[in-house]
């Protein structure tokens, strides 16, 4: 099902009324969710047309979060005009340099890009977090991660004991969520989701995109998923170089990496079981093309020693021809 990029209804009016009327108005992406944004634009001017259409999407949520962040210093989207009964956001535009495309372009850029980005979560984590933000923990952590046997086996064709998926996570998790939840989690905190801008310094340089589910969460969260990305592969050298470096800056030890692994495993279990429900449920099978990529990083967290249950229960329920081989050469 391909997400159409016809501008919403109730565009032309909302622009005027933002004094942005006789703009050009054009297609600039979709997401995983209903959310879809363009980019206007007026002569030499430019912003971006977010349209959150409820009942599906509620943009208040960006809000909030945008407002809270650009109060710490950093930078998020200014919030240019709103229709929240239509879902309509007017933002800033961060341009269309982004950190992905800058990256893979230049590999030699990985190493400091990366750290701007860990600077960034440093910076980010020294604040407490916004009103209003639900928390991201235990509970929370094992629905997610049931994306895997609810969606992921019955796709590929295996029957799992579900109970005992369940135990294998508690007991690697359990001691992680002991640690407590105290930072603000941007939950989507990945190369595709941070424009790079040209025209501002330090952690200011770093656009943040895609914040609007953030929760209060464990630091390791978004750190785990800048370093272990689903849809680019960051060396493992850089990988261990930012660990290092957020641990030593932020006074953490080896709990603190043992929660790192945890949950770098249980958030890239969890998207195993997204990408295929975007594909079954939501019609959007490209997505599957990452399941290789997720594999290997699930492959890498299940060698740690701390997630020996839940290795015990992958080895026993998921053969290797239903893990990352599966995806290699899949049409769906």
């Amino acid at each position: 099902m391909a997400i159409s990029m016809t501008p919403p209804a109730g565009a032309g009016d909302f622009l005027a009324r933002a004094g942005w009327g006789g703009a050009q108005v054009l297609p600039l992406a979709g997401d995983a969710s209903f959310r879809r944004y363009f980019r206007v634009v007026d002569g030499a001017r430019q912003a971006v047309l977010m349209d959150a259409p409820p009942p599906h999407e509620d943009p208040r949520p960006f809000i909030h979060v945008a407002e809270y962040l650009t109060g710490i210093g950093l930078s998020a989207p200014a919030i240019l005009a709103r229709d929240l009964d239509q879902g309509l956001l007017l933002i800033e535009d961060f341009g269309s340099v982004r950190m992905r495309e800058t990256v893979d372009a230049d590999i030699r850029l990985e190493p400091s890009v990366y750290a701007g980005v860990v600077d960034v979560l440093i910076e980010l984590h020294r604040h407490a977090p916004p009103p209003g933000l639900k928390t991201h923990g235990l509970d929370q952590w094992l629905e997610e991660v049931c994306l895997f046997p609810d969606w992921y086996c019955p796709a590929v064709g295996l029957d799992v004991d579900r109970d005992a998926f369940l135990a294998a996570w508690r007991e690697v998790l359990a001691p992680v969520d002991a640690q407590g939840q105290s930072v603000t989690e941007l939950r989507d905190y990945h190369a595709e989701n941070i424009m790079l801008l040209g025209d501002r310094a330090g952690v200011d340089r770093f656009g943040l995109l895609d914040f609007q589910d953030a929760l209060v969460g464990h630091p390791a969260y978004d750190l785990v998923s800048m370093l272990e990305d689903a849809r680019r592969d960051v060396t493992p050298a850089v990988e261990a170089e930012q660990l290092a470096r957020y641990m030593a800056e932020t006074g953490q030890g080896a709990d603190f990496e043992a929660a790192y692994w945890a949950l770098g495993a249980q958030r890239n279990t969890r998207i195993l079981g997204v990408f295929v429900r975007l594909w079954k449920r939501d019609g959007k099978p490209h997505y599957t093309e990452f399941q290789p990529r997720m594999w290997g990083l699930v492959e890498r967290n299940l060698a740690r020693p701390e997630l020996a249950p839940v290795r015990a229960w992958f080895d026993a329920y998921v053969p290797p021809e239903k893990r990352g081989a599966y995806w290699e050469n899949f049409r769906p």
